[in-house]
């Protein structure tokens, strides 16, 4: 009898999880090797056969205390099935003014979710590819920062717009 419940309290809990994420399509991550070099773009590519349906687009940075800036600046393109590639410059707030990083978690590792598109629709269907990279600049300077610490992973996130 205890197996029995144990099996069901974990598809309670299992049901439970999967359900609040119900609006995802996609959502992948991928690591950076102690720094983040500012020629290195982050690629991930999907398929999309919906052109009727909303859609919000996110990118995902897991970042750690030894991230320097209260800032971050991306490059992301995006490529779509015809050809065309839509290229944005975006920034975003990263820690408040004491240093302390904004984002989710419990350790010195925060998630941050960072509204990259939002309630827009797929022109083609066909492939998609995202490239993301860094553009942090030091206060005064010209070149982009050669090596950005701090960066464990950089994630891209589509949900479906409620």
């Amino acid at each position: 009898m205890l197996r029995k419940n144990n099996f069901l309290v974990v598809g309670l809990l299992s049901v439970l999880f999967l359900s609040c994420d119900k609006n995802r399509v996609f959502d992948e991550y991928q690591e950076i090797d102690g720094s983040w070099h500012k020629g290195q773009k982050v690629t991930f590519a999907f398929d999309q056969n919906d052109t009727i349906t909303n859609y919000n687009m996110f990118v995902n940075i897991r970042n750690n205390n030894s991230y320097p800036f209260n800032n971050l600046f991306l490059i992301v393109s995006l490529l779509q099935p015809d050809g065309v590639t839509k290229v944005d410059t975006l920034e975003y707030q990263m820690a408040k003014e004491d240093g302390t990083l904004l984002g989710d978690g419990f350790s010195d590792i925060k998630e941050s979710k960072l509204w990259y598109k939002e309630n827009t629709r797929f022109p083609k269907v066909g492939k998609y590819t995202v490239n993301i990279q860094q553009a942090v600049r030091e206060t005064g300077k010209v070149s982009g920062m050669e090596q950005l610490q701090g960066i464990s992973e950089v994630g891209f996130r589509i949900e479906k717009a409620e």
